[in-house]
């Protein structure tokens, strides 16, 4: 049982969900995001998304395109952000991290190598957003190899049978994104995200998480008691941006406060309907 297995399993047995934060690696410099991802799970975070910074991110919308941009200026390259997970985990190795990004990075690194290198950092999980169905193998057979889990999406225009061949090499947990479009520029509304979780827990017993649109406490407490875990990223990523320039420590503060107010209300909200 890997650790983002063994989290879920927790988090079930006490009836509430994830609150499961994304920040990119290396925003706005490694020393300053080591210091955020440090302190996110003393902040509430149960799981953490770490970006893996590139020039191109098609999925995301600018808050997040623009950390990217701040991390690659600063320096970040795929082996630095390989090495920030292993400097995370000399201080932490219980909270699961899941590396969030797109697939031209880890192609030209090398599937097999990468998935060797991602498992000995201690990741549990990864993302690639513009990696499909029908080709992820490529990836999510290395990773199984490693015990790392491959995440796949659910979206709103997943039909049935669609929905059906995402489930049938599903591991870890579903990442449901709530809005059509890109990261942080739309709202979701919540009977749809409701339908929608129903739907798939109907086909699955994996858990659902649920990303994109959520910006606000209030927001995640509204999906907290409908889903098994809340991404937030766009509302983070933006903390860093706002406080550019200042010390690290105001960064870090920045981003933990907004962080500790998401998960407080995530984990109220879950424990009330539990």
């Amino acid at each position: 049982m890997n650790r983002l297995t063994a989290k879920f399993a927790e988090l079930k047995k006490e009836g509430r969900a994830a609150f499961i934060p994304f920040v990119t690696g290396g925003d706005p410099d490694m020393e300053t995001s080591l210091a955020i991802l440090l302190a996110l799970p003393a902040a509430g975070a149960d799981i953490i998304e770490l970006g893996m910074p590139f020039s191109d991110p098609m999925a995301d919308g600018p808050a997040v395109q623009a950390s990217s941009t701040r991390a690659l200026k600063a320096g970040a390259t795929l082996p630095r952000v390989l090495e920030l997970v292993k400097k995370f985990r000399k201080k932490d190795a219980r909270t699961p991290l899941v590396l969030m990004g797109y697939f031209n990075p880890i192609h030209a690194y090398g599937t097999a190598r990468f998935a060797r290198d991602v498992a000995a950092a201690g990741v549990d999980g990864l993302i690639a957003v513009d990696l499909p169905i029908e080709e992820d193998e490529v990836l999510r057979l290395p990773a199984a190899a490693q015990g790392v889990d491959l995440i796949r999406f659910v979206t709103p225009t997943t039909d049935e049978a669609r929905l059906g061949r995402i489930l049938e090499a599903a591991s870890g947990y579903l990442y449901y994104v709530s809005v059509a479009g890109v990261t942080g520029t739309k709202t979701f509304t919540q009977a749809d995200v409701a339908a929608a979780i129903a739907r798939v827990r109907a086909a699955t017993g994996l858990p659902v998480t649920v990303g994109f649109g959520i910006r606000t406490p209030d927001q995640a407490a509204a999906i907290a008691r409908l889903a098994d875990g809340v991404v937030v990223g766009s509302a983070l990523v933006n903390k860093v941006a706002e406080t550019a320039g200042q010390s690290p420590e105001t960064v870090v503060q920045a981003v933990t406060e907004l962080a500790a107010a998401l998960a407080q209300a995530t984990h109220k909200s879950a424990k009330v309907m539990a």
